[in-house]
Parts: structure tokens; C-alpha cells; sequence
């Protein structure tokens, strides 16, 4: 069986599935009343989400690990790293998740989550180093782990905040997923297996996830997909290429960035209405569709872009 051929039933293969068990799960997640809680500075379309069922991003980590699994099993190398972020990744996403559960709770503290995030980045990097492929001219020496450590905990970090308004953070990460286990040339067959199942689940959670959205990602699904994006990342030795492939999730970063950092100096002052920057549109009047379509093209012109520099 042919690549393209085996890939294209990969995807269908992760799509079937997703579609099929989304609603028994979305279900059950609201048996267990994992609903979403709205902050009350959220534009008033979000006040009305309130209490739709999140965590949906369980199913479609579930999937690849799944996929990741049956592919080392197979004898396909390269699907460690991956699995590895969205194992860890997946995992601090649930505790944080169970956390916000808690009456009065809005999960693990952010003076906490990002140096968690760190910390299960250095498993990951180590997975990413064992299978790694070299590209770049020259050689990162020890340069490699504190940057392959910060792209992973830092990637993490964006696609959670991205994942703001319905079908973005899953349209932009099943555009960068595609990219990077189809159109470079140094994606292990391993690798591309699990990545090929998760973009067919995040499809299946797209159907979902659309708005009005009847399921929402949870930290589970963002933190499991930014680990595992950044680690395909690193191992394919594209880590200084990772911020044009996922540009959008950068400018979602950096708006927030320069938003704290100004209303620090300034004494309360704004740049923009309100970050990530996703909301400031919807706050000038677009509706969530039209961020996403925006975005998504915006994304997947980064994307290919990102893949053409590594062809140089």
C-alpha cells in the first residue's frame, strides 16, 4: 500500500472513529457534569456556553496514543516523542481539568502550571533527542535541551491559549500536524502514523466542536496536542522553524504578553480590548466563524511556508 494511500486511511481511520464514539462521550461527560466554566470578563456570547460539557480532547489523545501504539508495535519508528507529549501532556491537562471540577476552582495556578509544563517537557525533549533527525546546518550541542525544553512547555502553553472560541485551536493544530507529518522530509513512519489519527479525531471533534459548540477541548486535548506538536517538532530537527508553522498560536502568545506587560507599566492601560487576541475580534463585531476561517488561513499559509523553508 502505497503512502499517501495508507495515510488517507489513517485519517478516515481516526475520523470514523472519533465520529462514532464523540456522542456516547460527550454524554458521558455530561453524566459526570464536567461542564465548562465561563469567567465572567468573557464577551457575553461566551456567558451563554456556559456549562456545555468540555474535555472532549480526551478522545482524540486517547486515539493517538492508540495510533502511536499499534505503529511501534508494527516495527514503525519515530511515534515515541509524540506519545510521550501526549501522555504527559494529556495527563497534567486532566489534573488541571478535575481540578476546575472543585467548587470554587479554576484549576492548577498558573504560578504552578507552566513550571509543571516545563518540567514534563524534559522527558519529552529526551524522547524527541532519542529519535532525532538534523536538518539545520550546523549542530545545537548543549543549546538543544534548554531549547527544545522551551519550545515544548512553550507551544503547550499556546495552543491552551488558543483554545478560546469554538473550532480554533482544533483547526490550527490539525493544519500543523498535517504539515509537519506530510510535507517535510524528515517525518519517521512512526511518528506520521500517530500524527495521521489525531488529525482524523480532530476532525470527528471539529463536527463537534463547530459552533454552537456541543463539546469543548479541555486542557487535556490543548496541552497533549501542543507537547506532542512541538516534540514531532523538535525531533524532525524543525524546532527553529516551529514559530512560523504555528504563527497564529505565537500572535495568540504575544498578545497576551504585551498585553500584561503594558497594563503593568501603564497602571491599568490597554492595547488591545481583550486577549488572546481571538477575543478583541469578536469584541469589533466578527463572529466565531469568521475568526476561525481567518485564522485557519492564516495558519495554513504559515504552515506551508514553514514547510517550504525546510525543503531550502
Amino acid at each position: 500500500m502505497t503512502g499517501p494511500l495508507l495515510d488517507a486511511l489513517t485519517v478516515a481511520l481516526g475520523l470514523l472513529i472519533g465520529l462514532v464514539a464523540y456522542r456516547p462521550f460527550i454524554g458521558l461527560l455530561r453524566g459526570t457534569r464536567a461542564g465548562q466554566v465561563i469567567q465572567a470578563e468573557l464577551p457575553e456570547e461566551h456567558q451563554r456556553k456556559a456549562g456545555t460539557p468540555t474535555g472532549g480532547g480526551i478522545l482524540f489523545v486517547a486515539l493517538g496514543i492508540a495510533g502511536g501504539l499499534l505503529a511501534t508495535a508494527a516495527g514503525h519508528p519515530g511515534a515515541a516523542a509524540a506519545l510521550a507529549g501526549l501522555v504527559l501532556g494529556g495527563l497534567l491537562g486532566l489534573a488541571d481539568a478535575l481540578q476546575k471540577l472543585k467548587v470554587g476552582s479554576l484549576g492548577i495556578p498558573a504560578r504552578l502550571k507552566f513550571p509543571l509544563q516545563v518540567l514534563l517537557a524534559i522527558p519529552v525533549a529526551f524522547f524527541a533527542h532519542q529519535g532525532h533527525q538534523w536538518p539545520l546546518p550546523f549542530d545545537l550541542g548543549w543549546w538543544y535541551w534548554p531549547l527544545a525544553v522551551l519550545a515544548i512547555a512553550g507551544t503547550a502553553n499556546a495552543v491552551n491559549l488558543t483554545d478560546g472560541i469554538d473550532g480554533l485551536a482544533g483547526g490550527l493544530c490539525a493544519i500543523a500536524f498535517t504539515c509537519l507529518a506530510l510535507f517535510l522530509p524528515h517525518a519517521p513512519s512512526g511518528e506520521r502514523a500517530l500524527a495521521m489519527v489525531v488529525v482524523g479525531g480532530l476532525l470527528a471533534f471539529l463536527w463537534y466542536n463547530r459552533n454552537p459548540a456541543r463539546v469543548f477541548m479541555g486542557d487535556a486535548g490543548s496541552l497533549g496536542l501542543g507537547f506532542a506538536l512541538a516534540a514531532m517538532a523538535v525531533q524532525q530537527g524543525f524546532v527553529l522553524l516551529l514559530p512560523l508553522l504555528g504563527l497564529v498560536f505565537v500572535i495568540e502568545t504575544v498578545s497576551v504578553m504585551m498585553q500584561v506587560a503594558y497594563f503593568k507599566a501603564t497602571g491599568g492601560r490597554r492595547i488591545f480590548k481583550m486577549t488572546p487576541i481571538h477575543f478583541t475580534f469578536q469584541l469589533e463585531g466578527w463572529s466565531e466563524n469568521r475568526i476561525d476561517a481567518v485564522f485557519w488561513t492564516v495558519g495554513a499559509v504559515a504552515a506551508l511556508a514553514s514547510a517550504a523553508a525546510a525543503h531550502l
